[in-house]
């Protein structure tokens, strides 16, 4: 290579700083904080590996990858990006050695990382980088092509990886991409190659190249160095004095200087390792172990010392302890990994706020080192976590400098979704864990973010055929990551759940299947050194109970008007006989209903049967996800308080007040809430016993149940079924295509088989979840039900076929079948977007913001007209004000915001905003009674205390 000085006119930070930044200057800084990283923020383990996989000692390693690191701006090293400060770029156009072809620095489109990797195609094959083989028509077999791979992955440092080059493309770069520039730009690249090669001490030629895992984890450190040393305050307490040049050891003199202030810089990301400090149950938790976590207690330890950390599958009833045998469970298997941290990933965001508070207590309890914790969902910004967490990162010094792309991408990661999987303790959404999977921006840090963490996945089973799809990639990544995970599941298929299993021991490289057989309660472990399934052990259960189950056989009547006589046989006679007792003798129930319109019907239908009820407060209540956030959050906090477990022994002392909460499946999963009588739209059997779990889920013995509660270890669930009998196989049309029609049917089947109408919890679970999926279900029904079912099962079965084909269609690969390409992890369909994961799959949703219209004119966030709606121009709204907005919110169906709608304009600046951009501003107008409506095309929109409605 030539000997051409470094020119430090060549500037690679500027926006906001006193001064054009040397480009040469920040290529060390951030070569510097990816060795800070390096040492900190990965595992020994991890470290081993990659070196391993380069054929490098550790310390090579750290020094070639961080020369790496630094590498990945020199394409600013072009006409295209120098132009951009036209001050500095006037000074170097005119110069013989500065040559481009005309109009070569107005090629935008072709940004700098895209530069980065063509020219570093070449450029790493002068230093004698592996090239691996080229097929006769120039394409590049990247398997043992290093030095392509190196500038693949590098050029992918904004978030995609560009596609591999051909051998001419590589030859004759600048031909191809004028935007590279002529000869003159070519040397300083070089150079620029050669002084930081010589200055991270990497000389070191790798031997071979890094796997699809490990070259997500070494871009993921090379993307958060960058962005941590892009950082205005960073940048300035590093400007060298004016006239600094590139000689007389000054760039060594700035290396010293950025190998001081790294270190500083991690620690403030607050990036680093927590540490799994407690091993004893009794230290983490004010309370002993029960059957469940007693038999975890006893022998996983000796397992995973045995075997190594891998994957634990536990299966138990609700109510069981799972949340707390899943966090023992992951600091045992933290410890063998010697894991950073974990996520818990749960299905709701009303169920992530739940448990982060709980994930919080354990980590003050049992971890040490840094335990910075996010709570990560589409909506967590708007709640206090969300809030301190960009309140600290915002500031003096909080900017970021770089290009206005630039800019955006990382001041989204410091202040939200893409930073938060990289803190070492994270609660959220299971579709924040998804998004690693799918092609989006970015989605290496999700993945690093996930690939030293233990990963807890609640409610396993909860997920349709495309989320299931995408669990089973992300399994396969996590086991090739040999990451620790913990499933947790009350009720799970034993074919779900050895599909979960395989794809760990797939990405962990064992592609044969294995026989997986749940036990319930239970648990199995698979580790990742072997892939071997442990045998599973049945553990007890701390409160066995049989569940009776009434299947009530009732003609759909909910569209009746409340003060209608209730029709004989119908479902709203038989929810006021049942629910009688609580209404004259105390205690609480649960009413499960399968749409928000019945819903709002039931609890207006019993607000006429039961007065009295009604008229008490917290007699009747009302719980659906289309209620204004602020709304909806409040009456589940009331909920929590009425209904949760008991705080003390006053609490049991006698029966609760006569209490019945209506509500939809947002009570199904991972809620504390404890009722004496649960009722229950049909709907299918797994969701009927998860919603039975909120039956008499705590012990509040004989003294805290009415006396028709008793005895309390024989939980009431009364199952409202359309379908049974001879009431036809059809659903009811309001029910949409909430629950597929053939699980419906096997279920009022396999309910209407049950002994004495009695399930016998945990020892029956297992046996009826499996047999209601069965194949051989339908023997010994009569011909015409048999193939009624068989109807319903093809068309339930093509429609999950569809649904796992799109997954495989739209996700990333497989790691083993990355092969080298690193483009394999980026290329995507149109329509992909995190927004897939966030709602159902072919969900048609949309969201309202109802605007009040008073009669002065003015325009308000509430009905009472005190809540003004900010309006602050082009600014748009500060970030109180965009937390104000977003707490009136309301969740709707899409189908109600299309047509001819009476909406208001959104303000100026609320464009920039992309919580704001997909909003619809319904105008709410007050009629004669005090209703206040709005029309929205064939419908009319109210608002009231049962929330939106459209009729």
């Amino acid at each position: 290579m030539d000997g051409a000085v470094v020119d430090v006119r060549l500037w690679g930070k500027e926006r906001g700083l006193s001064r054009p930044y040397p480009l040469v200057c920040h290529l060390l800084d951030t070569a510097a904080v990816f060795g800070e990283l390096w040492d900190t923020l990965l595992g020994p383990g991890m470290r081993e590996r990659i070196a391993g996989a380069v054929g490098l000692t550790v310390g090579e390693a750290r020094a070639v990858l961080s020369f790496w690191a630094g590498l990945h701006d020199l394409g600013k090293v072009t006409p295209v990006f120098q132009a951009q400060a036209p001050g500095v770029f006037d000074s170097l156009r005119g110069e013989a050695g500065y040559r481009f072809a005309p109009g070569a620095e107005g090629e935008r489109g072709f940004r700098h990382e895209m530069a980065t990797h063509w020219a570093l195609a070449s450029l790493l094959e002068e230093l004698g980088y592996p090239q691996g083989r080229r097929l006769r028509d120039g394409r590049q077999l990247m398997t043992g092509a290093v030095g392509h791979q190196v500038a693949q992955l590098l050029g992918g440092h904004h978030g995609c990886f560009g596609g591999v080059l051909k051998g001419r493309e590589v030859l004759e770069a600048s031909a191809y991409q004028p935007g590279l520039g002529e000869e003159g730009w070519a040397k300083q690249r070089r150079a620029h190659l050669v002084e930081l090669r010589r200055v991270t001490g990497a000389g070191a030629v790798p031997r071979g190249g890094l796997p699809a895992e490990l070259a997500v984890v070494v871009t993921a450190l090379v993307v958060v160095s960058d962005w941590l040393v892009s950082r205005t305050q960073a940048i300035e307490s590093l400007m060298p004095p004016a006239g600094w040049g590139a000689g007389g050891g000054q760039i060594d003199a700035h290396w010293r200087r950025s190998q001081r202030a790294a270190p500083a810089l991690v620690a403030a990301a607050r990036v680093g390792r927590a540490q799994f400090a407690v091993e004893d149950f009794d230290g983490m938790f004010p309370f002993s172990p029960n059957a469940l976590q007693a038999d975890l207690v006893a022998h996983l330890p000796q397992v995973v010392a045995d075997k190594g950390a891998g994957l634990l599958l536990v299966t138990a009833p609700t109510g069981e302890g799972k949340t707390e045998a899943a966090l023992y469970a992951a600091s045992v298997l933290g410890r063998a990994a010697g894991a950073r941290g974990l996520y818990f990933a749960l299905p709701t965001m009303a169920t992530a706020d739940a448990m982060f508070p709980r994930v919080g207590r354990f980590a003050a309890t049992a971890l040490a080192g840094e335990r910075a914790a996010t709570l990560l969902h589409s909506m967590a910004w708007l709640g206090p976590a969300g809030g301190a967490e960009q309140a600290a990162e915002t500031g003096p010094g909080g900017e970021v400098s770089a290009d206005r792309v630039t800019a955006l991408e990382a001041g989204a990661w410091l202040r939200g979704p893409h930073r938060g999987l990289l803190a070492p303790l994270g609660t959220g959404t299971i579709d924040q864990a998804l998004g690693a999977v799918l092609p989006l921006r970015y989605n290496v840090l999700r993945m690093f973010g996930l690939s030293d963490k233990v990963l807890i996945v609640d409610e396993a089973h909860a997920y349709g055929p495309w989320m299931h799809r995408l669990l089973v990639r992300l399994l396969e990544w996590l086991g090739a990551f040999r990451a620790p995970v913990v499933l947790l599941s009350a009720t799970l298929t034993g074919r779900t759940a050895g599909s979960l299993v395989d794809a760990y021991r797939r990405g962990a490289g064992f592609p044969e299947a294995s026989r997986v057989a749940p036990c319930y309660p239970g648990w199995l472990f698979t580790d990742a050194a072997s892939g071997e399934v442990s045998v599973p052990r049945q553990t007890g259960s701390g409160r066995g109970r049989v569940l009776e189950v009434s299947l009530r056989r009732v003609a759909w009547d909910t569209a009746d008007a409340p003060r209608a006589v209730p029709r004989a046989g119908g479902r709203r006679e038989a929810l006021r006989e049942v629910l009688r007792p609580v209404a004259e003798e105390g205690g609480t129930a649960l009413v499960c209903c399968t749409t928000v319109a019945e819903a709002q019907r039931t609890f207006r239908d019993l607000r006429v049967a039961f007065p009295g009820l009604a008229a008490r407060e917290g007699g009747l209540r009302l719980l659906h996800s289309r209620f204004p956030a602020r709304t909806r959050q409040r009456i589940t906090a009331e909920c929590e308080a009425a209904y949760g477990k008991p705080r003390d022994e006053g609490d049991v002392a006698r029966p609760r007040p006569a209490s019945v909460l209506v509500a939809t499946q947002v009570v199904e999963q991972s809620v504390d809430f404890d009722f004496d009588l649960v009722v229950s739209d049909l709907a299918p059997l797994a969701q009927l016993l998860q919603r039975a779990g909120r039956g008499r889920r705590h012990a509040r013995g004989r003294s805290g149940r009415p006396g028709w509660a008793l005895p309390e270890e024989e939980p009431q669930l009364v199952v409202l079924d359309p379908l049974a009998g001879d009431r036809g196989s059809e659903a009811p049309r309001s029910w949409g295509t909430v629950y597929d029609a053939g699980l419906l049917k096997r279920t009022s089947l396999a309910l209407g088989r049950l002994a004495a109408g009695r399930i016998a919890v945990p020892e029956d679970v297992q046996r009826l979840i499996d047999a209601v999926y069965a194949e051989e279900f339908v023997e010994g029904l009569d011909a015409a039900a048999q193939a009624e079912v068989r109807r319903m099962d093809a068309e339930r079965q093509a429609g999950e076929m569809a649904e796992a084909h799109l997954a495989e269609m739209v996700g990333i690969c497989a790691p083993a079948d990355v092969a080298g390409d690193l483009h394999r992890l980026s290329r995507r369909e149109s329509g992909v977007t995190q927004e897939l994961l966030t709602t159902r799959l072919g969900a048609d949703s949309g969201r309202a913001l109802c605007l009040y219209e008073q009669a002065d004119g003015a325009v308000t966030l509430d009905e009472a007209g005190t809540v003004p709606l900010p309006d602050r121009g082009r600014r748009g709204p500060s970030r109180g004000e965009l937390v104000q907005i977003m707490a009136h919110v309301t969740p709707v169906p899409g189908a109600w915001l299309r047509g001819d709608m009476e909406t208001f304009s959104a303000p100026k600046g609320w464009e920039e905003q992309p919580v704001l951009r997909d909003l619809v501003l319904v105008r709410m107008r007050c009629a004669a009674d005090g209703a206040w409506s709005c029309r929205l095309g064939q419908r009319t929109l109210t608002i009231s205390d049962v929330g939106l409605e459209a009729s």
